[in-house]
């Protein structure tokens, strides 16, 4: 990677222009380069996010890529591009309309910035992320999907809101796809190391993994008119830092499995090493049998999305 880093940021909306403005105040990088349909609407994004880096001193640039061409030689891309998630609209319902999205999005990065590790967050997020590996031909180390950090901090919200206490020491573990049947993992939840069953009881437990589960969809119900962004873009933001600072930490994203937990051609939120080349390698914890079930029945259902695209003919020609 070369010493001036720069990330490209397809989708200034409310997600990539939160993940933006992180990254600048963080001086995580030299440069973001902003890239959206709305020129005018990125631009003055852009420009106002420069001015408040200066008022921090940071030594990060925010420009617009007007056409993709601009969005060269990318150390990471993050992909927030796509249509919105609104109430009443499951995941699923979004799948045909963001693969066309992701596919034309994903060429442009390829051919722009070969080398660049690409984030997905657009949903449903674990088939974009396949489309976006199939599309680009990338190694699947250098195109993972934003999910676990975001999951397992609403758990971690959730927990510290029940228990009153341990806030900043919780330390909460969601696996699988990113929607309705991921796989919250209480039995590797602490609060500051000590096991989450010491601290609530199992019904207490229960509500918090349901609430979790159904957590993005809780913030659109108040929202109305679109979905969560502020902890999506600072999970995004902390997966980046992690490639740039080529941290070797530990973190749950979704990747695609190469017959890990027994799984091949699918993609699932797992605890993976990121650093400086993607995700660098990837844990497999042990799961008991109901973990494992809950496991199969994520794997299962990102595996429908993935057959729906078979069945559309979205791939051919690949």
């Amino acid at each position: 990677m070369s010493q001036g880093k720069r990330v490209g940021i397809v989708g200034a909306g409310n997600v990539g222009a939160t993940v933006a403005y992180s990254l600048a105040m963080l001086g995580s990088c030299h440069e973001i380069i902003l890239r959206d349909n709305k020129i005018d609407v990125a631009k003055g994004k852009a420009l106002d996010m420069s001015q408040a880096a200066s008022a921090v001193r940071s030594h990060t640039v925010v420009s617009v890529a007007e056409e993709m061409s601009d969005l060269v030689d990318c150390d990471v891309v993050v992909v927030t591009a796509g249509s919105p998630r609104l109430p009443g609209m499951s995941r699923d319902d979004l799948l045909m309309i963001n693969a066309k999205i992701t596919k034309e999005v994903i060429e442009g990065i390829a051919k722009y910035s070969p080398n660049a590790i690409v984030i997905m967050v657009s949903n449903p997020l674990d088939a974009m992320t396949y489309v976006a590996l199939k599309e680009s031909g990338f190694d699947r180390s250098r195109v993972i999907g934003m999910a676990g950090i975001l999951d397992s901090s609403r758990m971690a919200a959730f927990i510290q809101e029940k228990l009153g206490y341990g806030g900043g020491q919780i330390r909460a573990s969601v696996m699988g796809g990113h929607g309705d049947d991921m796989v919250p993992l209480p039995r590797y939840s602490t609060v500051a190391g000590v096991p989450l069953n010491d601290v609530l009881t199992q019904e207490e437990i229960d509500e918090i993994v349901d609430r979790t589960r159904h957590g993005g969809a809780e913030i659109v119900s108040y929202l109305k008119t679109g979905s969560a962004y502020y902890a999506p873009a600072k999970s995004t933001a902390i997966m980046v830092e992690a490639i740039l600072k080529d941290t070797k930490q530990i973190h749950p994203c979704a990747v695609c499995l190469d017959g890990e937990y027994g799984y091949s051609d699918v993609v699932s939120g797992v605890p993976v090493m990121l650093g400086a080349k993607g995700a660098e390698k990837i844990i497999e914890v042990t799961l008991d049998e109901k973990e494992k079930a809950m496991f199969a029945q994520s794997c299962n259902s990102v595996q429908k999305l993935i057959d729906t695209l078979n069945k559309n003919k979205f791939f051919e020609g690949k």
